[in-house]
């Protein structure tokens, strides 16, 4: 090579500083655009479970499928997830699409629709780090046993046996299924203390939605529309830490415990 043709050492390291500038630029564009599309797929999930949900519903005389909150019975989903390397609900699929247990599987036929694309979460089992197979949670004021709602107020709430029982309250302003965090989640619900009328500082979490998009998350409701929710209080979006975290906490004028709040149910008057 002719000397005049060679690089010289300070063209190569404006070559290269060049590529670092364009490298700086692009991977957060392409970072975002991810992270969109991942939101993107979430929303989607979301779609189709509520459709499932609303198809279960239309097939069995208006009856919601039952939200069960045991390891081994049967509901939309069977099973318990959690970090526990022996519990097999967290890398097995039976508890989503096996009909004897999940009783929406013969309406969603896919098992990716239970994770949501940006939950990075894993449970480490037989010596493999695995993701688990759920991230979605659904609402415990549809047809399930009420554990929560009344445990701030000890006022009565609507538990929604029936398609037609969500008339009560509408059925675009009553949440469904909603992507729960990796640390909080472990039956098939999201719990939340019904908190109209109280004390603020006396609000609670129950258990946590999921931030898995930038802060934000994702909620589906009855009539089948699904939003993307940015929660504005610290502390309902912990960082992600791969164990379980404790669940019932006080959380003084909560703003999003109060928005949630507003969508699980309403008393009985």
């Amino acid at each position: 090579m002719n000397k005049k043709d060679a690089f010289t050492l300070i063209e190569l390291l404006v070559v290269i500083a060049i590529i670092a500038i364009l490298a700086g630029l692009l991977l957060p564009a392409l970072a975002k655009a991810k992270s969109k599309g991942q939101h993107t797929v979430c929303v989607s999930n979301l779609k189709q479970l509520d459709l499932a949900w609303i198809l279960y519903a239309n097939d069995f005389d208006d009856n919601l499928v039952w939200n069960d909150l045991t390891a081994s019975g049967s509901g939309w989903v069977r099973g318990i997830i959690d970090y526990n390397p022996s519990n097999p609900h967290n890398t097995n699929i039976d508890g989503l699409m096996d009909p004897k247990y999940a009783k929406l599987a013969p309406y969603t036929q896919t098992p990716g629709i239970y994770r949501c694309p940006g939950d990075k979460s894993t449970v480490k089992s037989g010596g493999r780090i695995s993701p688990r197979v759920r991230s979605v949670s659904l609402s415990q004021a549809m047809n399930s046993r009420n554990d929560w709602l009344s445990f701030l107020t000890k006022r009565k709430y609507h538990v929604f046996r029936k398609l037609s029982d969500i008339n009560v309250m509408g059925h675009s302003n009553a949440y469904n299924f909603i992507t729960e965090h990796p640390d909080s989640i472990n039956f098939g619900d999201l719990a939340v203390a019904m908190n109209d009328n109280i004390d603020p500082n006396k609000i609670h979490i129950i258990d946590y939605p999921a931030s898995n998009h930038n802060g934000a998350g994702t909620i589906s409701f009855a009539d089948g529309h699904v939003e993307t929710r940015k929660w504005i209080d610290a502390r309902t979006t912990p960082p992600v830490s791969n164990k379980s975290i404790p669940l019932v906490i006080p959380s003084p004028n909560n703003m999003d415990m109060i928005f949630l709040s507003s969508k699980a149910s309403v008393s009985h008057h």
